[in-house]
């Protein structure tokens, strides 16, 4: 199991680098984020003994439960699912990026949290790029507006953003939605509020990054494709 993962590793970076080229971008510049929602503590051990430092998880329970298992690894913890505020106290210490900041209240939680903490914390916008209802995310055209209130927030530091392709959308339709991603970055970051980075993009996953680095990306969370061959842990 552990050597098919290695390989199952090797074989996404792989595919980073030749991608990062087609796009004139060394490999690099693009961080892989391993999602290890679908395997337990042994899989996630294998990713980081093979130099996989950076994992996600979606559920913020899960990430409780894998960063105590891996408490003694140098892991990175990136959230990149849903965050409610019930659970922010206890994420907040355990996380190195929030990926998905998809709602005004939700980074007036983060920011207190964060203070009262004493850190601050690195996140990212999340953008309903496909403008699909039952995705979470800021509507392009509130992006704009959001990045002046967030620059006054002590206790967050804003790297990028972060979008979904269309779930159901074939791999054209997910590169018109990164290209959009890209193009909205490209257009706000040159008045970007002090205090206020868009130089992340997040986008892209297992089905779709290749396109996504193609199209921009500096993070891809992948999962699935990581573990081709190894039995799920539900």
């Amino acid at each position: 199991m552990n050597a098919r993962i290695v390989e199952n590793l090797a074989q996404v970076r792989e595919r980073i680098s030749r991608a990062a080229e087609r796009s004139g971008r060394s490999d690099n510049e693009i961080t892989l984020v391993a999602v290890t929602k679908y395997v337990g503590e042994e899989q996630a051990r294998c990713l980081v003994g093979a130099g996989c430092l950076e994992l996600g998880e979606s559920r913020p329970q899960e990430l409780w439960r894998k960063a105590s298992q891996l408490a003694d690894l140098p892991v990175h913890w990136h959230l990149v699912g849903h965050l409610q505020r019930n659970k922010v106290v206890r994420t907040l210490p355990l996380i190195h990026l929030l990926h998905s900041g998809d709602s005004r209240r939700i980074y007036e939680a983060v920011d207190r949290c964060a203070r009262e903490q004493s850190r601050r914390l690195g996140a990212l916008i999340e953008v309903n790029v496909s403008g699909e209802p039952s995705k979470h995310g800021f509507a392009t055209e509130d992006i704009e507006s959001l990045l002046r209130q967030l620059a006054g927030y002590e206790n967050i530091e804003v790297r990028g953003l972060m979008g979904m392709a269309s779930r159901e959308g074939e791999l054209g339709s997910a590169r018109a939605e990164f290209s959009r991603l890209r193009q909205l970055r490209d257009r706000l970051q040159p008045s970007c509020p002090d205090g206020v980075s868009l130089d992340e993009l997040s986008m892209g996953m297992s089905r779709d990054f290749e396109i996504a680095i193609e199209e921009g990306a500096t993070i891809v969370r992948v999962g699935s494709a990581l573990f081709e061959g190894i039995e799920a842990v539900q």
